[in-house]
Protein backbone atom coordinates (compact mmCIF):
# COMPACT_ATOMS: atom_id res chain seq x y z
CA UNK A 1 0.00 0.00 0.00
CA UNK A 2 1.16 3.65 -0.32
CA UNK A 3 -0.29 6.68 0.81
CA UNK A 4 0.75 10.06 -0.77
CA UNK A 5 -0.36 13.25 -1.89
CA UNK A 6 -1.59 13.42 -5.71
CA UNK A 7 0.95 16.66 -5.95
CA UNK A 8 3.88 13.52 -5.46
CA UNK A 9 2.22 11.16 -8.04
CA UNK A 10 4.83 11.39 -10.26
CA UNK A 11 7.55 9.78 -7.70
CA UNK A 12 5.36 6.57 -8.32
CA UNK A 13 5.78 6.43 -12.32
CA UNK A 14 8.73 4.08 -12.53
CA UNK A 15 6.64 1.32 -10.14
CA UNK A 16 3.92 0.64 -13.30
CA UNK A 17 3.54 2.40 -16.84
CA UNK A 18 -0.33 3.02 -16.05
CA UNK A 19 0.28 5.28 -13.12
CA UNK A 20 1.55 8.24 -15.49
CA UNK A 21 -1.08 7.78 -17.90
CA UNK A 22 -3.84 7.42 -15.34
CA UNK A 23 -2.75 10.27 -13.26
CA UNK A 24 -1.97 12.44 -16.37
CA UNK A 25 -5.72 11.08 -17.52
CA UNK A 26 -7.05 13.32 -14.30
CA UNK A 27 -5.00 16.51 -14.92
CA UNK A 28 -5.84 16.60 -18.69
CA UNK A 29 -9.40 16.07 -17.95
CA UNK A 30 -10.20 18.28 -14.97
CA UNK A 31 -11.61 15.23 -13.13
CA UNK A 32 -12.94 17.77 -10.87
CA UNK A 33 -16.10 18.68 -13.70
CA UNK A 34 -16.96 15.04 -14.67
CA UNK A 35 -20.19 13.31 -13.71
CA UNK A 36 -20.39 10.25 -11.69
CA UNK A 37 -19.44 6.92 -14.05
CA UNK A 38 -16.51 4.95 -15.48
CA UNK A 39 -14.26 7.07 -17.71
CA UNK A 40 -11.98 4.60 -20.26
CA UNK A 41 -8.13 5.48 -20.38
CA UNK A 42 -6.65 2.74 -22.04
CA UNK A 43 -9.41 -0.10 -22.87
CA UNK A 44 -9.68 -2.42 -20.08
CA UNK A 45 -6.26 -2.01 -18.87
CA UNK A 46 -6.79 1.37 -17.43
CA UNK A 47 -10.26 3.60 -16.32
CA UNK A 48 -11.61 5.51 -13.75
CA UNK A 49 -14.62 4.71 -11.74
CA UNK A 50 -15.59 8.87 -10.54
CA UNK A 51 -18.32 8.81 -7.30
CA UNK A 52 -19.59 11.40 -5.08
CA UNK A 53 -21.51 9.27 -2.44
CA UNK A 54 -21.75 9.14 1.74
CA UNK A 55 -19.38 6.93 3.61
CA UNK A 56 -21.02 3.98 5.15
CA UNK A 57 -19.06 4.35 8.53
CA UNK A 58 -16.39 1.50 9.76
CA UNK A 59 -19.06 -1.11 10.94
CA UNK A 60 -20.50 -0.90 7.60
CA UNK A 61 -17.11 -1.47 5.44
CA UNK A 62 -16.39 -4.98 3.56
CA UNK A 63 -12.82 -5.77 3.55
CA UNK A 64 -12.22 -6.31 -0.70
CA UNK A 65 -9.28 -7.27 -2.64
CA UNK A 66 -9.14 -7.39 -6.57
CA UNK A 67 -6.80 -9.98 -8.56
CA UNK A 68 -6.42 -8.53 -11.87
CA UNK A 69 -6.52 -4.40 -10.89
CA UNK A 70 -4.46 -2.26 -8.60
CA UNK A 71 -6.46 0.40 -6.78
CA UNK A 72 -5.80 4.00 -6.63
CA UNK A 73 -8.33 5.36 -4.65
CA UNK A 74 -8.11 9.01 -4.66
CA UNK A 75 -10.18 11.49 -2.26
CA UNK A 76 -11.20 14.97 -3.91
CA UNK A 77 -13.40 16.31 -1.50
CA UNK A 78 -14.58 14.78 2.10
CA UNK A 79 -12.12 12.74 3.48
CA UNK A 80 -12.71 8.92 3.29
CA UNK A 81 -11.29 6.37 5.89
CA UNK A 82 -9.76 3.47 4.32
CA UNK A 83 -8.84 0.10 5.92
CA UNK A 84 -5.94 -1.79 5.39
CA UNK A 85 -4.79 -5.71 6.15
CA UNK A 86 -2.65 -7.88 4.77
CA UNK A 87 -4.07 -10.81 2.17
CA UNK A 88 -1.82 -13.15 4.17
CA UNK A 89 -3.84 -12.06 7.10
CA UNK A 90 -7.72 -12.45 5.79
CA UNK A 91 -9.39 -15.60 6.58
CA UNK A 92 -11.34 -17.37 3.62
CA UNK A 93 -14.52 -15.48 3.03
CA UNK A 94 -16.87 -18.89 1.88
CA UNK A 95 -17.81 -16.83 -0.91
CA UNK A 96 -15.12 -16.63 -3.25
CA UNK A 97 -13.39 -14.72 -5.44
CA UNK A 98 -15.87 -13.26 -8.14
CA UNK A 99 -13.98 -13.16 -11.27
CA UNK A 100 -16.13 -11.06 -13.78
CA UNK A 101 -16.11 -8.09 -10.91
CA UNK A 102 -12.34 -8.76 -10.04
CA UNK A 103 -13.37 -8.76 -6.59
CA UNK A 104 -13.36 -10.67 -3.70
CA UNK A 105 -14.93 -9.91 0.05
CA UNK A 106 -13.19 -10.86 3.35
CA UNK A 107 -15.08 -11.17 6.88
CA UNK A 108 -13.36 -9.55 9.71
CA UNK A 109 -12.15 -6.16 10.21
CA UNK A 110 -9.17 -3.84 8.97
CA UNK A 111 -5.97 -3.87 10.72
CA UNK A 112 -5.14 -0.29 10.36
CA UNK A 113 -7.70 2.69 9.13
CA UNK A 114 -5.67 5.50 6.82
CA UNK A 115 -7.44 9.12 6.58
CA UNK A 116 -7.56 9.92 3.02
CA UNK A 117 -7.73 13.89 2.72
CA UNK A 118 -8.19 15.64 -0.22
CA UNK A 119 -5.92 15.63 -2.30
CA UNK A 120 -4.39 12.44 -1.46
CA UNK A 121 -4.26 8.90 -3.05
CA UNK A 122 -3.73 5.71 -1.57
CA UNK A 123 -2.74 2.56 -3.80
CA UNK A 124 -3.69 -0.95 -3.17
CA UNK A 125 -2.04 -3.98 -4.33
CA UNK A 126 -3.65 -7.12 -5.36
CA UNK A 127 -2.10 -8.05 -1.94
CA UNK A 128 -3.81 -5.08 0.01
CA UNK A 129 -6.66 -6.21 0.80
CA UNK A 130 -8.84 -2.83 1.59
CA UNK A 131 -12.30 -1.55 2.96
CA UNK A 132 -12.86 1.94 1.45
CA UNK A 133 -16.03 4.45 2.39
CA UNK A 134 -15.08 4.30 6.15
CA UNK A 135 -15.77 7.93 7.07
CA UNK A 136 -19.34 9.11 7.52
CA UNK A 137 -19.30 11.87 5.41
CA UNK A 138 -19.99 13.04 2.17
CA UNK A 139 -17.25 12.18 -0.53
CA UNK A 140 -16.23 13.03 -3.95
CA UNK A 141 -13.45 10.23 -5.09
CA UNK A 142 -11.98 8.59 -8.21
CA UNK A 143 -10.61 5.54 -8.42
CA UNK A 144 -8.45 4.54 -10.86
CA UNK A 145 -8.04 0.77 -11.88
CA UNK A 146 -4.92 -0.34 -13.54
CA UNK A 147 -4.51 -3.58 -15.10
CA UNK A 148 -1.70 -5.38 -12.77
CA UNK A 149 -0.61 -7.95 -15.60
CA UNK A 150 0.99 -4.87 -16.92
CA UNK A 151 5.17 -5.46 -16.83
CA UNK A 152 7.19 -2.51 -16.79
CA UNK A 153 10.72 -2.67 -18.44
CA UNK A 154 12.56 -2.29 -14.65
CA UNK A 155 10.75 -5.77 -13.84
CA UNK A 156 11.70 -7.45 -16.95
CA UNK A 157 14.83 -9.05 -14.96
CA UNK A 158 12.79 -10.22 -11.89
Amino acid sequence: MILDRIDNAERYYPLHPGFKKAFNFMKEIKIETLDDGRYTVDGEKIFILVMRRKGKGIDETKLECHKKYIDIQCTLSGTDLIGWKNLSDCEGSGLGYNDEKDVEFFPGKSSVWVKTPPGTFAVFFPEDVHAPLGSEGDLFKAVIKIKAEIKHKLFDDV
